[in-house]
């Protein structure tokens, strides 16, 4: 009995302690933009869903640039707790312009544990298409309609790691050495003080 008891305190003593969290957003790649139908030829209106898939809403803080194929910028503005940007402008219709938003809640926690901190970028032009009964109409277009992008997420080459690790022993949960048998849980040990459970089936 003495055994199992110290069997089940060293298993229990080993488990990972996990927090509970809330999340309270949904994932930079589920949220987007569109533009609103009351856009017009010298005016744009775009709705961006983060507004009300991230919570606390009155934390949200949207960054916008709107700028031309050169890289001047046209229009920007910051906005906090809202899920609309319009303006007028005088853009040509023939321009294609470059619409980069930025959405930042620290308060909104992703499903990984991260804060919201996401960048949409997209490009948007004037599209002349027709009604079925031939009439002729303009209106502003995403040309890609991107996702968003998780900037707490980096990606490159500074982020492998080359692990030198050398395994020093194999051990059972009772500290009996072990030579690595097939079907039990065992404990790896290395050079680098790193632990790893393991079962090894056949």
């Amino acid at each position: 009995m003495k055994k199992i008891l110290l069997i089940l305190v060293i298993v229990l003593g080993l488990a990972q302690i996990t927090k509970g969290q809330v999340v309270s957003c949904v994932p930079c790649d589920q949220l987007g933009m569109v533009i609103n139908v009351g856009s017009q030829e010298t005016s744009i209106s775009i709705y961006h869903s983060g507004q009300y898939m991230t919570h606390p809403r009155e934390y949200n803080v949207f960054v916008w640039e709107f700028s031309d194929q050169q890289g001047n910028l046209l229009h920007q503005d910051t906005l906090v707790d809202a899920s609309t940007i319009s303006f007028g402008h005088s853009w040509s219709l023939t321009d294609t312009i470059d619409v980069t938003v930025s959405l930042v809640n620290d308060s909104a926690i992703l499903p990984n544990g991260n804060s919201i901190n996401c960048l949409f970028e997209d490009q948007l032009y004037w599209k002349i298409d027709t009604f079925p009964s031939g009439t002729p109409y303009g209106m502003w277009t995403f040309i890609y309609n991107n996702p968003g992008v998780d900037l707490n997420t980096q990606t490159g080459i500074d982020n492998f790691v080359v692990e030198n690790k050398r395994l020093i022993k194999v051990v059972d949960f009772l500290g009996r050495k072990n030579r690595g048998d097939k079907n039990k849980p065992l404990l790896y040990i290395y050079d680098d003080g790193t632990t790893e459970k393991k079962i090894i089936l056949e």
